[in-house]
């Protein structure tokens, strides 16, 4: 199982947009082979560049990488928390770089525009980011995505 734990952001918080409070920096990891096998038996890719290193090698990688999807899903779970998951409407990435066996995930949220709609719900646009931590090695970029949540009139703030 991915080892998951919250932590605070350190950097200062802006205040609540709306009925969405701050986003707290999610850590999962480190990531482990098993890890990626697992998500190949949950979702039916038995790529083995994902799970053989020989195979993975003779590619020209240095070692076995994890699914794409398996990441976008980590950072989905994550805007559904941080976002209440019925309240979830648009949900998007964008694959930028491979995580790695031993690679912890660093995800981030950020409110970039909320409003009203004509029926009077609140609506939500946000940024979010993977960023791949391992030792030796400096934070990286390796998923950008995005979501909308649409709050209903006189409805209760969620809780992150």
């Amino acid at each position: 199982m991915i080892k998951q734990e919250t932590a605070a952001d350190t950097a200062p918080q802006a205040p609540p947009a709306g009925p969405v409070t701050p986003a707290p920096a999610h850590r999962v990891g480190p990531l482990t082979r098993t890890d990626f096998v697992r998500y190949a038996g949950a979702g039916g890719d038995f790529n083995p560049i994902h799970h053989d290193e020989t195979f993975a090698r003779a590619a020209g990688y240095p070692s076995v990488f994890g699914h794409g999807l398996l990441t976008a899903g980590v950072l989905g779970g994550y805007a559904a928390a941080w976002l209440g998951r019925r309240n979830l409407r648009r949900f998007t990435v964008r694959y930028v770089d491979q995580v790695w066996p031993g690679d912890t995930l660093v995800l981030t949220g950020e409110v970039l525009r909320s409003g009203g709609t004509p029926d009077g719900a609140t609506e939500v646009e946000v940024a979010l980011a993977v960023h791949s931590e391992a030792e030796g090695r400096g934070p990286r970029l390796v998923l950008r995505g995005g979501a909308t949540a649409t709050y209903p009139a006189g409805a209760p703030e969620e809780e992150a």
